[in-house]
């Protein structure tokens, strides 16, 4: 693919506009300004970036850090950041290397470990049967969900980090090299009287930000501001169509016994229980904290259809200041008793979850990101393009012209884990630069496979599982 399908490379006269301050945004401005150390580059994002809570799916207690890919570039991501992870200084001290359970009801073991081997990265990594595995770890999993199992991928260079520690001092540290930190809620894209090229954005009291790169890292909030942007611009090719869909999903956490957590649990591993597109989502549960405190993931990845203008319906999380993610009913909850009982068995039953959050995030149905240039627009008047349902990936087309607007989200709830690498790469796309293979997986436009092939897609209906009003106009 050749380069010159890019607009051209970032120069310092450029200006560069971050919307979202999670971890696409935060590493995007990390990488822009050490590159570009006199360039003007401003984080925008409704909430202060040390604010005691945060919408931003990035903003958690904890979050896994792995290589552990059945994936090939996934995989080589995931090591690429966990190398800085263990290495530099900025980051070491949020990554705990406490290794990974993944229980495997298909041969995600056995491609994982081919991938290191393709990527010539040695580990100390295994797969391990079952009766064997249940011994491991002092046997704080031998009462857990076993049925279906092939075997249990150990992986002991694997880990967690501090998310919500991590991602402030980041931030921190891009601001004291001169990035600047605007808190304010945007409410539409802004753009030039022709309407051929995006110039920044304007909040919702009224602020007109502009910059010669506008990227949106604005996750779960990204279909629906692409809508309103469309509607108030009249350009119709802005909005995000089938390519990203908002879901939530349940987190919850207790705190262990000193007693118990020192016996048994100081030195427990990250655990996954692996799942197939028939059976559902794969469920997480992270070590304790410092305090002394397990978290896990649900299975319950839900969407919620809201009309977000008149006659225009699409998933966005719910219309309140913090997306109600401290209002978690109770069917939810059980989403997370659910998730204790298959990797603790008897030894959960009376542990009481004190913490619970819903997180909201964008997906694919590839469950890939999307770093790119918004590649789908020219005039006003230009419909959106149809997302044919294939899973090939088509190259990208020679004839778009990037229009100053940038897409770099969709984490999928996967994303965390590589935050170090992240911006590096969205620089890459700025400049031109990015691999042919990545620029196509990650393109805004590209085949995408059906989402019921992913088994994390979501699946169930907020009006199934939240107890609240639907918000309405």
């Amino acid at each position: 693919m050749s380069t010159s399908i890019f607009p051209p490379t970032p120069s310092p006269k450029h200006s560069y506009l971050i919307i979202g301050a999670g971890v696409f945004g935060v590493s995007t401005a990390l990488h822009l300004i050490r590159r570009y150390p006199h360039a003007s580059i401003t984080l925008l994002d409704r909430d202060a970036y040390d604010a005691t809570t945060r919408v931003a799916a990035s903003w958690d207690w904890n979050k896994v850090v792995r290589a552990d890919y059945d994936d090939l570039i996934y995989c080589r991501l995931g090591l690429e950041a966990q190398d800085i992870f263990r290495s530099d200084p900025l980051w070491k001290p949020y990554f705990h290397e406490t290794g990974i359970f993944w229980i495997c009801r298909s041969d995600y073991a056995q491609e994982v470990m081919d991938n290191y081997k393709k990527l010539g990265r040695e580990a100390d990594l295994k797969a391990v049967p079952i009766e064997e595995a249940r011994k491991l770890y002092g046997g704080m999993f031998d009462d857990a969900d076993y049925n279906g199992v092939k075997e249990v991928l150990v992986n002991k260079t694997s880990g967690w980090a501090a998310a919500g520690d991590c991602l402030r001092a980041v931030t921190k540290e891009a601001l004291r090299l001169g990035v600047k930190y605007i808190v304010a809620d945007v409410a539409a894209l802004e753009f030039n009287e022709a309407k051929t090229r995006c110039t920044g954005v304007r909040t919702t009291n009224g602020q007109i930000v502009t910059a010669t790169h506008t990227i949106l890292s604005t996750g779960a909030f990204t279909p629906k501001l692409l809508e309103q942007s469309a509607a108030r611009s009249g350009i119709n090719g802005l909005r995000a169509g089938s390519r990203i869909l908002a879901a939530g999903i349940t987190t919850g956490m207790t705190k262990l016994d000193k007693d118990i957590h020192d016996s048994i649990y100081a030195k427990m591993p990250v655990g996954v229980q692996g799942y197939n597109a028939e059976l559902g989502p794969f469920i997480g549960s992270l070590p304790p904290t410092p305090d002394r405190e397990i978290k896990w993931w649900g299975q319950t990845i839900f969407t919620n259809t809201t009309e977000v203008l008149p006659g225009r319906y699409l998933s966005a999380p719910p219309n309140a200041p913090d997306y109600a993610q401290w209002k978690v009913p109770q069917e939810l909850k059980s989403d997370i008793d659910h998730a204790n009982k298959v990797f603790y068995g008897k030894r959960g039953e009376n542990w009481k979850m004190e913490k619970y959050r819903i997180c909201w995030d964008a997906f694919t149905t590839s469950a890939d990101f999307i770093i790119s240039p918004h590649t789908s627009w020219t005039s006003p008047s230009s419909p959106s393009t149809p997302i044919p349902s294939s899973s090939s990936i088509t190259p990208l087309s020679t004839s778009y012209s990037s229009n100053g607007l940038y897409i770099a989200t969709c984490g999928n709830f996967h994303g965390w884990k590589f935050f170090p690498v992240l911006g590096k790469y969205v620089v890459k796309m700025l400049e031109g630069d990015l691999e042919p293979e990545l620029a196509n997986k990650w393109a805004w436009d590209r085949e995408r496979p059906d989402g019921g092939m992913n088994p994390d897609w979501p699946r169930w209906e907020a009006s199934g599982v939240l107890n609240q009003e639907r918000p309405r106009l």
